[in-house]
């Protein structure tokens, strides 16, 4: 069991250096990483993998598209970018009754709240660009897989040279099918008795915006001040 998501992330960060470490020993070229949070629970992980790697951070804006009558089951998610993109789950979305009319609802509000992170996270912050580099994706678990997916393929259609997700829990069963997505998987636990992430933690509260924005702008700043030799 992990204290809290700051505990996780370095101890997944760890593993994360080192697999990439053996990754360039064969691709020189895989030198230059790129840390993608997913918002809110993936932001304290990722910061402590970026911060390790002395990589840049930055988000993944992607939101669960909730199953019709079950919002906590993710029929799909939807990610943002120039090329928005909807990844759905056929078998949860023909098993729950979803149809067509409902989908695209549900997929303008997740993409109003999308818009509403980017505002409030990032403000006028350019985001950086996958394009030719490493992009690990870093969330505080994995349950349904669904956001990682849009994740995933979101870097992977901006030009990602490889993808990476990195997480500190996902089932065990979960492996084979994320593999589809992304190039490398990372994960410290694999228990195959998986009902939820919470139980992996002792500290597994909902984040808050604001803890999101202070952790970002923390990061942001150390990032920043090492860059100018400040620090």
């Amino acid at each position: 069991m992990f204290t809290d998501r700051s505990e996780a992330g370095r101890l997944l960060a760890d593993r994360v250096a080192e697999r990439l470490a053996e990754l360039r020993r064969s691709d020189p070229a895989l030198s230059d990483p790129v840390v993608y949070a997913l918002p809110r629970g993936g932001v304290p992980v990722a910061v402590e993998v970026a911060r390790r790697l002395h990589a840049p951070l930055d988000l993944v804006l992607v939101r669960k598209i909730g199953a019709p009558g079950y919002p906590e089951v993710a029929m799909g998610a939807v990610v943002d970018g120039v090329d928005r993109q909807t990844i759905l789950n056929e078998d949860v979305f023909a098993a729950t009754g979803g149809d067509a009319a409902g989908l695209s609802r549900a997929r303008s509000r997740e993409l109003a709240e999308i818009e509403r992170r980017r505002i409030r996270y990032l403000g006028d912050r350019p985001q950086i660009s996958p394009a030719g580099r490493v992009a690990v994706i870093v969330d505080d678990g994995l349950a349904t897989g669904a956001t990682a997916k849009a994740a995933l393929s979101a870097v992977k259609r901006q030009g990602a040279r490889l993808a990476v997700l990195a997480v500190p829990v996902a089932p065990a069963d979960s492996i084979a099918d994320m593999l589809r997505y992304a190039d490398e998987m990372i994960v410290l636990q694999t228990p195959r008795d998986f009902w939820a992430i919470g139980p992996f933690y002792r500290d597994f509260h909902q984040l808050s915006d604001d803890e999101t924005v202070q952790l970002l702008r923390e990061a942001w700043a150390r990032r920043d001040e090492t860059a100018t030799g400040d620090v």
